[in-house]
């Protein structure tokens, strides 16, 4: 297998503490070919820094130079964290690229105003009203009546109408970058690994938004969509276990879909 990782911005190949050595080493050692790069402006690589809704161009720089370093390499699995995870899926929108056969999608960024206020009531909000500490401090007049009010914004936010970001992707004709990585997974017929940290913000975000999107969840509830949930990790999985356990389930992922892929072979 040859895996090439996408990093999250902004950030260099290293990744946070360094995660992405981590996950290289780890994957190398169970015999993947793997490749970490630079997208333009971080780390070694040159030119003005783009943001990840333009990333289809280096992405796809990596793709040619990781199968002419490593021809041997039969099958290209792109992976990539938060939205190094929605950059994956905008290239396979733009390219519909017949050379990548598998994905991995570690916390994919899938943000909008609502769904933020939305998963700060569930996850944040909820709590602190359910606590008595929480009411005290609004009685007494404290920092509780500032909470009350991020409450009450979150509520207005996320009970108003559904809007749509102004198209504004390089090179797309899409009214937002989610309805891009919808495209880009709707027409990716490979297996994808979903890979969710349980106590992330934001993968419970781009949980409630698939929840409330029939054409996600028809998605994820594809055959060839495995889950893996890694219970109590944050989003660049910062405790060694985490990582350790997540290295581990992509390894066997890897291998499950390398032995089904020469099956049908």
């Amino acid at each position: 297998d040859g895996v090439i990782i996408v990093v999250g911005g902004p950030q260099y190949r290293a990744g946070a503490h360094r995660q992405f050595v981590s996950l290289a080493r780890s994957l190398a050692s169970q015999g993947a070919t793997v490749m970490r790069f630079d997208v333009r402006g971080m780390g070694d690589s040159s030119g003005p820094l783009w943001d990840f809704e333009s990333l289809t161009d280096d992405i796809g720089a990596a793709v040619n130079a990781f199968i002419k370093h490593a021809p041997s390499a039969k099958r290209i699995i792109l992976t990539g964290l938060c939205d190094g995870a929605s950059a994956v899926l905008m290239y396979l929108q733009d390219t519909q690229d017949q050379r990548v056969c598998g994905l991995c999608l570690l916390n994919p960024w899938l943000r909008s105003e609502q769904t933020l206020a939305q998963t700060h009531i569930k996850h944040y909000y909820w709590q602190r009203i359910t606590s008595g500490d929480f009411w005290r401090k609004v009685l007494s007049g404290g920092v509780g009546l500032k909470a009350l009010q991020g409450l009450l914004d979150s509520v207005r936010v996320a009970l108003a109408p559904k809007s749509t970001d102004a198209a504004h992707i390089r090179g797309r004709g899409e009214p937002d970058f989610r309805s891009a990585m919808l495209k880009g997974w709707q027409g990716f017929n490979g297996p994808v690994c979903l890979a969710i940290s349980t106590a992330d913000m934001t993968a419970q975000e781009f949980l409630g938004g698939v929840k409330a999107d029939a054409q996600w969840r028809g998605l994820l509830n594809r055959a060839s969509v495995t889950r893996i949930d890694i219970e109590g990790a944050d989003h660049t999985l910062s405790s060694l276990a985490d990582q350790s356990r997540f290295e581990t389930a992509l390894g066997e992922w890897l291998a499950i879909s390398r032995s089904q892929a020469t099956a049908h072979s």
